[in-house]
C-alpha cells in the first residue's frame, strides 16, 4: 500500500501544479476593463446604395476579381436576387445594395472615423450606437488613397475613444479589435502586433500595422486598441485565400488616419508631398552593380520632367538612402515619408551617385490628383546595332519617340535572340536608356558599352516598357 510519504508527495505535486497554472493565468492580459471603457464609442455602420434593376444579374454577387488577388475588403454587399419569374422578391423596380462595417466616435459632437470602402458610393449611411439607437450620418469627406472616411452624426456628449500614438507601438505588443464582423455588434478579438510599416499593393501612402487579430467582413473601419485602451489603428485589410481570416490583418496607423481626418474636416481634401519620381527596390544584384555594401534604399528609375525631383537635381540611377535623416531601408519607405510632407516643405535626400554619397535639397510639390500615364513605343527604322554578347539588336530612337517619351537619347530593341537579353525577359519595343551605369544615347554607344561589360559581376540596365522605367540586372559568364 502507498505510504504516507507517497501521499504527501502527490499532494505537494498537485499543489505546485496549481500554483504554476495560477501564475500563468495571472500573466495573461485581462481585457475586461478595456472593453467596458471603449465599447460605447464603437459603432456599427450600414449603408444603402440604390441600383437600377439592370445592374443586378440573376443570382450573382458583385465581381470582386478587380481587387488585388490576396487582399479583400472587409465588407460584403448583400444584393436582392430575382425570383424565378424574373421579379424582385419585394416587387421593387429599383434594387438596393447594402453593406456593413464598423467605426468609432472621435469627438463628443459626433465625428466618426471609418474606412472609405465601407461607405463608398452609398446613398444613405446609418450609424448604430452602443445603445442601439440609429442616426443618419453625413459624409464629411473621404480619402481613397488611405481608405479613410469621416462621418458626422448629430449628437452631444457622445462617448469617444482615446487616441494613442501608433509610432510608439512595438512588435509583439498585445492589441485588441472591437467591431461588427458579419453584423455581430461589438465583437472583441485580440492578438499581437506582427509587424509595422508594411506596404501593400496599391497602398503606397500607408505604412500598415500588421497584426494577427481575427478580422472578418464587417470589422472594416473598426478601432484597434493598445492595452492602455487607446486607438492605435483602423482595421482595414486582410490577407486571405479563402475570403475569411487567415492570421494576417492590416490596420491604418491612427497618426496617419487623424492627419487625413483633420485635413478632410478643414479643407475637404487631403494634400500630400510629391517628388515626381518612379522608384524601385534595390535587390542584392542591383546593390552590387551600384557599388552598395548591402541592399537598401530607393533606386530612382524615372524622373518626371519639370517635377520637384528634376528641379532639385535628382537623376536616374541615384539611390536614395535617407530623407530628412530618416533611413530608407525599403523603397516603400520613401512614399510614406514624402506623402507626410506638405507642398513647399524641404526634403534633404542623401543619395549614392556614381559610387559617391551626396546630399540634395528638394522642395516638395503637391501630389497630382491623377497618376501620369506612360507612353507606348513603336520601333521604327533608324541606325541599328547589335550585341552578340547580349543577344539583342537595337536601333536609335526617332525624334518622335524621344519627344513622346521625353528622352534625350536611348535605343529601342528591334530583335531579341537567344542569350542574356532573352533570359532577363527583354522584348522588342523595350527602350534601353542606361547600361552598366552609363547613359546610352545611340545604338553605336550601346554596342561599345556592351562590348566592354565585365564578366561574372552584376550589371544593371535601365529599361522603359510602355513608358514605365525599371532597372534590371544580369551577369555575363563568358
Amino acid at each position: 500500500m502507498p505510504s504516507l510519504k507517497s501521499y504527501l508527495s502527490f499532494f505537494a505535486a498537485v499543489l505546485m501544479l496549481g500554483q504554476v497554472v495560477s501564475a500563468q493565468a495571472e500573466a495573461l492580459p485581462d481585457f475586461t476593463g478595456l472593453v467596458e471603457q471603449a465599447s460605447p464609442a464603437v459603432v456599427n455602420i450600414s449603408t444603402t446604395q440604390k441600383l437600377p434593376d439592370r445592374s443586378v444579374a440573376d443570382s450573382q454577387m458583385p465581381d470582386l476579381d478587380g481587387l488585388p488577388p490576396a487582399f479583400r475588403e472587409f465588407f460584403e454587399r448583400s444584393l436582392p436576387r430575382k425570383s424565378p419569374n424574373g421579379k424582385s422578391p419585394r416587387g421593387d423596380r429599383q434594387r438596393e445594395a447594402q453593406s456593413l462595417g464598423s467605426g468609432f466616435i472621435i469627438s463628443s459632437d459626433g465625428y466618426v472615423l471609418t474606412n472609405n470602402h465601407v461607405i463608398a458610393d452609398a446613398d444613405e449611411i446609418i450609424v448604430r450606437l452602443a445603445d442601439r439607437s440609429e442616426l443618419k450620418a453625413k459624409l464629411v469627406g473621404t480619402d481613397p488613397r488611405t481608405d479613410v472616411a469621416v462621418l458626422k452624426i448629430d449628437g452631444k456628449n457622445l462617448p469617444t475613444v482615446k487616441l494613442g500614438d501608433s509610432d510608439k507601438l512595438k512588435v509583439g505588443e498585445w492589441v485588441l479589435a472591437i467591431g461588427s464582423p458579419f453584423g455581430f455588434d461589438h465583437s472583441v478579438t485580440k492578438g499581437i502586433v506582427s509587424a509595422k510599416g508594411r506596404s501593400l499593393p496599391n497602398d503606397s501612402y500607408v505604412p500598415f500595422i500588421q497584426t494577427d487579430v481575427a478580422i472578418n467582413p464587417g470589422n472594416s473601419g473598426g478601432p484597434l486598441f493598445n492595452m492602455a485602451g487607446e486607438v492605435v489603428g483602423i482595421n482595414s485589410q486582410i490577407f486571405t485565400r479563402s475570403g475569411g481570416f487567415m492570421g494576417l490583418s492590416f490596420a491604418i496607423p491612427i497618426d496617419v488616419a487623424m492627419d487625413v481626418a483633420n485635413q478632410l474636416k478643414k479643407d475637404g481634401k487631403v494634400s500630400r508631398g510629391w517628388l515626381g519620381v518612379v522608384i524601385q527596390e534595390v535587390n542584392k544584384d542591383l546593390a552590387e552593380s551600384f557599388g552598395l555594401d548591402k541592399p537598401a534604399g530607393a533606386l530612382v528609375a524615372q524622373v518626371l520632367d519639370d517635377g520637384p525631383a528634376a528641379k532639385g537635381g535628382l537623376k536616374v540611377g541615384d539611390v536614395i538612402l535617407t530623407m530628412n535623416g530618416q533611413p530608407i531601408i525599403m523603397s516603400a519607405d520613401l512614399p510614406h515619408l514624402v506623402g507626410g510632407l506638405k507642398a513647399g516643405a524641404k526634403a534633404d535626400l542623401e543619395v549614392i551617385r556614381d559610387g559617391k554619397r551626396q546630399t540634395l535639397s528638394i522642395t516638395v510639390g503637391a501630389l497630382p490628383d491623377d497618376d501620369e500615364d506612360g507612353a507606348s513605343v513603336t520601333p521604327k527604322a533608324a541606325n541599328e546595332s547589335s550585341s552578340d554578347r547580349l543577344g539583342v539588336s537595337v536601333t536609335d530612337l526617332t525624334a518622335d519617340q524621344k519627344k513622346t517619351l521625353d528622352l534625350q537619347g536611348g535605343v529601342v530593341i528591334k530583335d531579341v535572340q537567344d542569350g542574356p537579353a532573352a533570359v532577363i525577359g527583354l522584348q522588342p519595343g523595350d527602350v534601353i536608356t542606361h547600361l552598366n551605369n552609363q547613359a546610352i544615347g545611340t545604338a553605336k554607344e550601346f554596342a561599345e558599352v556592351a562590348k566592354g561589360l565585365p564578366k561574372n559581376r552584376s550589371v544593371s540596365m535601365r529599361v522603359l516598357r510602355q513608358g514605365r522605367a525599371s532597372f534590371i540586372t544580369f551577369k555575363l559568364s563568358e
